[in-house]
């Protein structure tokens, strides 16, 4: 085993032989790719029985639970969707069942999953599964996505999962009860903090790491890839979850300022009146170093100005705003396929 430490706090975690886990990105990319799968098959049984792999999946990856402590599971009982947490109960623990917080998101689509009646007509227990059966699934999907297979198993999961949390700067102690560590190493800076207290830091983490996930319009959630320094300014790029690319240049003290590195999580905005939509066959040729092809997917007219929101093939929204007398006069519809264009100094970093 190989030691990872974090600078903050001496957090520490222990990561297996050869340093290497799925990053943030690649968690993404395998959570698309199992979501996918779970969709993809004309047979009403085989998407089922898909669907519950797919939910075991999204236990291990945003708990970071074992995977024989989900399959123990009773979903109608020990997932709570008023508390948006599930409980995970062990037999040598003398304190009851440990509580995980989950942001509502999740805690949404597990509660859709569990009431359609297939699974109560079906199954027994949704989670009622050969554990043999749940890792050559997960194999699978990390061979799908060009990963190590031994990348992609459960184990394998849980600890990217807590590499993740602490490199989001989740606190230790709720890293260490989160994945269930018998004697969470409290350490001075959070002894004052009480067991309900560290839960309420999980349930901020979860909710504000669920929401950086969403496609919210003209804004990319991504890691940084490469950095070149000028001497006035930076340009940075970095790559998002669905593979895209971006490129932002901004002054050098901005760059100081937000204290950007290679492999920082960020996100980067562009406005809306900034972003220019072209109707033609082909990539265009322009300088803009940012070019998405995607579909009109709504367009809101007003006497001055129209909006257009263009929909890009991970599902992100990128809004424009042009006069309506332009927009007449290129003819944009609904459903058009367009490209959105965007130079590199429309782009504005946020760091959490």
């Amino acid at each position: 085993m190989s030691l990872s430490k974090s600078m903050n706090h001496g957090r520490i975690v222990l990561i297996p032989d050869g340093g290497q886990c799925l990053d943030t990105v690649q968690l993404n990319r395998l959570e698309q790719s199992f979501r996918e799968w779970a969709e993809d098959s004309p047979r009403a049984d085989v998407r089922l029985s898909r669907r519950r792999i797919l939910i075991v999946f999204l236990l291990i990856r945003y708990t970071g639970a074992k995977l024989n402590e989900v399959l123990a599971l009773n979903p109608y009982e020990d997932i709570d969707p008023v508390r948006s947490s599930v409980f995970f109960r062990s037999a040598d623990t003398e304190s009851g069942p440990r509580e995980v917080q989950i942001s509502k998101t999740l805690s949404r689509e597990i509660q859709a999953e569990l009431a359609d009646p297939s699974f109560r007509d079906v199954l027994q227990n949704m989670f009622d599964v050969d554990p043999g059966f749940v890792r050559r699934k997960f194999y699978e999907r990390a061979q799908a996505c060009s990963f190590s297979k031994r990348l992609g198993g459960p184990e394998m999961i849980r600890k990217a999962r807590a590499v993740e949390l602490m490199q989001g700067n989740m606190p230790l102690p709720a890293v260490q009860m989160m994945l269930g560590h018998s004697t969470p190493n409290l350490t001075s800076s959070y002894v004052s903090f009480s067991t309900d207290e560290i839960q309420q830091v999980t349930k901020l983490f979860m909710e504000r790491e669920s929401s950086r996930k969403t496609s919210a319009r003209n804004s990319f959630f991504g890691k940084i890839q490469d950095i070149q320094r000028g001497d006035i300014q930076t340009k940075v790029k970095l790559i998002t979850i669905a593979g895209h690319r971006i490129t932002t240049v901004i002054t050098n003290d901005s760059f100081e300022r937000l204290g950007l590195r290679q492999g920082k999580l960020i996100t980067a905005e562009v406005k809306a009146p900034w972003v220019i939509l072209q109707k033609i066959n082909g990539e265009p040729e322009t300088t803009a170093e940012n070019r998405f092809c995607g579909t009109i997917d709504r367009i809101k007219k007003g006497k001055v100005t129209t909006e257009y929101v263009v929909r890009i093939s991970d599902g992100t929204e990128l809004c424009s705003v042009v006069t309506t007398e332009s927009g007449r006069r290129l003819g944009f519809q609904e459903k058009d396929t367009v490209w959105v264009i965007f130079n590199g100094f429309s782009v504005v970093l946020h760091v959490d």
